[in-house]
């Protein structure tokens, strides 16, 4: 059995940790985001937001079925860990579109997790492989594996569709120059590491509340993340839209104020009437969820 070694805030301390536990996290992680509420235009207890196809319910079952292949990609991260980096991206994939296949199966068809996948798929991996190698395993190191995997995937799959039908990615990257979960991923998370983690921290420190944490960080994402989600069912015009309105709700204080929580409770209504959903913000709150579990440690930036 693979193990995890994990620095605790004492850094001779050592805590052993099964490589199973990637499963537990990835669900914790994965089930905190969709049961936290109000998010604007996202499923939640509350409501399904901006979606016809999917609710907490489908959610749920998604998340049962996709966090078990967090063993697996922890596994292959781990025993590729002699394998140049940029190499292992490829071996990933099977188990990704596996996945995804499994996914699809508990959802009648339906993409509730698709992102999340290649996010989590990579940040497991990028576990093993730090376990492999004898190194701690903290949030930046965990982050800068994964820029290490996906290392030029922006420029060889965004950047080159001359020629062939053009995929929504390919797409927003060739119009507009968003790049998406992939830039997002070949940065090693550095949305999550530069913007979401320290508001994250701040919030925990000042009040201990995770809830309030968290919402506060999806309203600072849903504010700076060019979120391909949204550009997708609404155009520019949409991202902005969203990014407008989380800026003007920081700027009153966020949830941290009274009438906070109202406030986002009207925001959801109005994007559900635009049929809006921060997605990919949703994908990179379940990030810092799961980073937030680890030691920050050293810090990387690519």
């Amino acid at each position: 059995m693979s193990e995890v070694m994990m620095s605790q805030h004492r850094p001779s301390s050592r805590q052993t940790v099964a490589a199973e536990e990637m499963v537990s996290r990835v669900e914790r992680a994965l089930l905190t985001e969709v049961r936290l509420t109000p998010k604007p235009g996202l499923v939640d207890i509350r409501n399904a937001g901006a979606h016809r196809d999917m609710d907490l319910a489908s959610f749920e079952a998604s998340t049962a079925v996709v966090a078990p292949w967090m063993e697996k990609f922890f596994i292959m991260g781990h025993d590729t860990a002699n394998i140049m980096p940029e190499k292992v991206l490829t071996m990933l994939r099977p188990v990704g579109m596996a996945c995804e296949t499994d996914m699809l199966a508990a959802t009648g068809g339906v993409n509730t997790h698709r992102g999340a996948i290649f996010a989590f798929g990579l940040l497991s991996a990028a576990v093993g492989r730090l376990v492999a190698r004898g190194e701690p395993v903290e949030q930046h190191r965990v982050c800068d594996q994964v820029a290490r995997f996906c290392r030029g995937l922006v420029g060889r799959e965004l950047s080159s569709a001359a020629g062939k039908k053009v995929s929504k990615g390919e797409g927003h990257f060739l119009r507009y120059g968003l790049s998406g979960a992939r830039g997002e991923a070949e940065s090693g998370f550095r949305t999550v590491r530069t913007q979401a983690m320290p508001v994250f921290n701040r919030v925990m420190a000042e009040t201990g509340d995770t809830n309030l944490a968290l919402l506060q960080t999806l309203l600072h994402l849903m504010a700076w993340n060019d979120d391909t989600n949204l550009v997708s069912h609404g155009g520019l015009e949409g991202l902005n839209f969203v990014q407008q309105q989380a800026q003007r709700l920081l700027w009153e204080g966020g949830v941290l104020t009274d009438g906070g929580l109202e406030a986002l409770r009207q925001l959801d209504d109005e994007l559900i009437v635009r049929h809006l959903s921060p997605g990919g913000s949703a994908d990179l709150l379940a990030v810092t969820s799961f980073l937030s579990g680890f030691p920050a440690g050293e810090l990387f930036l690519h």
